[in-house]
C-alpha cells in the first residue's frame, strides 16, 4: 500500500473531522473546541504534544525510527492553520456553520483535517521515517499573528533541533484540481492604512461654516488609486483596496470626523513600504490643502511569501511521483493574498503551495472565492493534502537538495 492509498482509507475519518471543524468555527488565536477536536483526533499516536501558553496552538512532534541510519537530517515542520474568518456562510451545507458571524470560508478546516491525516500516515510509517517531524497546527492566520506567537514559543525547535524545512498549502475555491506552485515569490505582502479625517462638523445646509471631512476622503480615496498608477512601476505592482469608509450619523448633520481603511498588497516589502510614505505625504498634503488635518497610520503586517528554488523543486518532483505529471500547475505570477506562513519561510527555507479545490463542474470565472459566505471547497483533495504533506515529510533529503533534482528542476 503507498501513502495515497492508506490516505485514500482515510477518507472519511478526515471528512468527518472537516465537517466537524466546519460546523463549530473559532475566530482569532482562542479556538478552544477547534483544539480539544485536534488533540482528541491526534489522541493515542505517538506523539510529544505541547500547547500554546498564549494562544490555543498545538503543537506534536513525531520521532523518525530510522534516523540512527541517516544522521544529520534535520526536522521538517508541516504546518496547518486553524482559525475561521469573520463571514456570515451561506453555502446551504449540511454541515455548515452554527455560529453566526463566522465561518470556514477561506478552507482551514480542510488544511487542518489534511494535517491531522498527514500526522496518521506518517506514525504509520515512523520506522521508516528518518526525520523528526514538527506539527504545527495554528490559530490566528487570519490577521492575527498566529504564526508570529507559535515562532516565539519555540515551534521551530520543539523537536530540540531547529527544523531545516517547512512546508504548508492553501486551499482555494477557484483553482482547478491540482497543485499549484511557484519558486521566489508566492505571494504578497500585507499592510494597512488607516485614515482620520479631522474638520469642523456643521449644518448640512451652511457647509461654508464648516469643514467638511467626507468630500476630502472621498477625495483622498481616489487620489489614492492614482497614487498608484502615477508613481509605482507597473512592473512592480501594487494593490490597494479601501474596505472601511465610516463617516456622520445624520443626512443633514456634517461630521466633525470621517474615517476610512485601507489593505495593500505588493510583490515587495520595500515597494509597500514606499507607497505607506507616498501615501501619507499625499494624504496629509490634501487635507491641508482643504484646511483640515489627516492622522495616517500606515502598518506593515506580513512580508513577503518567499518559497526556497530548491525546496520548490523538490516539491514538484514529490508531487509528479506521488500523484503525476498533470497535477503539477507551475504558476506565472505570484498570488496577492498574504500569509503569515510567510514568517516561517523567512526563517527556514522551504515551500508554500496551493490546492485547488474547484467543486466539480463548477465555473471558475464565477465560483465563489474565498472568504466568500458563499464559498465550497471540495472534499476529494483532503486524501490528497494530507498524503502529499506526509510524502514530503518522508522523501525530504538531508543532502544539497540540488544534488538530487533532475536537470532542469535546479
Amino acid at each position: 500500500m503507498t501513502v495515497l492509498d492508506d490516505a485514500h482509507a482515510l477518507r472519511d475519518e478526515v471528512i468527518a473531522l472537516r465537517r466537524l471543524l466546519h460546523s463549530q468555527p473559532e475566530l482569532g488565536l482562542d479556538l478552544p473546541r477547534t483544539q480539544q477536536a485536534v488533540l482528541a483526533a491526534l489522541d493515542g499516536l505517538p506523539l510529544e504534544i505541547t500547547t500554546g501558553k498564549d494562544t490555543t496552538s498545538v503543537t506534536a512532534v513525531l520521532r523518525g525510527h530510522a534516523g540512527s541510519a541517516a544522521p544529520g537530517r534535520p526536522p521538517v515542520l508541516l504546518r496547518a492553520d486553524m482559525d475561521a474568518v469573520p463571514v456570515q456562510e451561506e453555502t446551504g451545507l449540511p454541515f455548515a456553520s452554527t455560529v453566526a458571524g463566522a465561518a470556514h470560508a477561506c478552507g482551514h478546516d480542510l488544511h487542518t483535517a489534511m494535517l491531522v491525516g498527514a500526522t496518521r500516515l506518517l506514525a504509520a510509517r515512523q520506522a521508516e521515517l528518518a526525520n523528526d517531524v514538527v506539527l504545527m497546527f495554528q490559530p490566528g492566520e487570519e490577521g492575527w499573528e498566529g504564526a508570529r506567537a507559535m515562532l516565539k514559543e519555540g515551534v521551530l525547535d520543539a523537536a530540540g533541533e531547529r527544523v531545516g524545512a517547512a512546508y504548508a498549502l492553501h486551499v482555494f475555491s477557484t483553482l482547478p484540481a491540482g497543485f499549484h506552485v511557484r519558486p521566489g515569490v508566492m505571494m504578497s505582502c500585507s499592510a494597512s492604512l488607516e485614515v482620520t479625517v479631522r474638520g469642523r462638523g456643521g449644518h448640512a445646509s451652511a457647509p461654508h461654516l464648516a469643514r467638511d471631512p467626507v468630500p476630502v476622503t472621498a477625495e483622498m480615496i481616489t487620489a489614492l488609486q492614482t497614487l498608484i498608477t502615477r508613481r509605482i512601476d507597473v512592473f512592480d505592482p501594487v494593490v490597494l483596496t479601501v474596505g472601511v469608509v465610516r463617516a456622520g450619523t445624520r443626512r443633514n448633520v456634517i461630521p466633525a470626523t470621517a474615517r476610512f481603511e485601507a489593505t495593500l498588497r505588493a510583490f515587495s516589502d520595500a515597494t509597500a513600504a514606499r507607497v505607506g510614505e507616498e501615501a501619507r505625504r499625499l494624504l496629509e498634503g490634501i487635507a491641508a490643502a482643504h484646511g483640515l488635518e489627516a492622522d495616517v497610520r500606515f502598518t506593515h503586517e506580513r512580508p513577503v511569501t518567499v518559497n526556497d528554488a530548491e525546496e520548490t523543486a523538490f516539491t514538484r518532483r514529490t508531487i509528479t511521483e506521488v500523484f503525476g505529471a498533470d497535477r503539477v500547475h507551475p504558476l506565472e505570477h505570484p498570488l496577492t493574498g498574504s500569509e503569515d506562513f510567510s514568517r516561517v519561510l523567512a526563517e527556514v527555507p522551504g515551500t508554500f503551495l496551493a490546492l485547488g479545490a474547484l467543486p466539480e463542474g463548477a465555473d471558475p470565472a464565477s465560483a465563489a472565492y474565498n472568504h466568500s459566505g458563499r464559498a465550497v471547497f471540495d472534499e476529494s483533495v483532503l486524501p490528497l493534502g494530507a498524503a502529499l504533506l506526509a510524502e514530503l515529510a518522508l522523501r525530504r533529503p538531508h543532502f544539497p537538495l540540488s544534488a538530487g533534482l533532475p536537470e532542469g528542476s535546479r
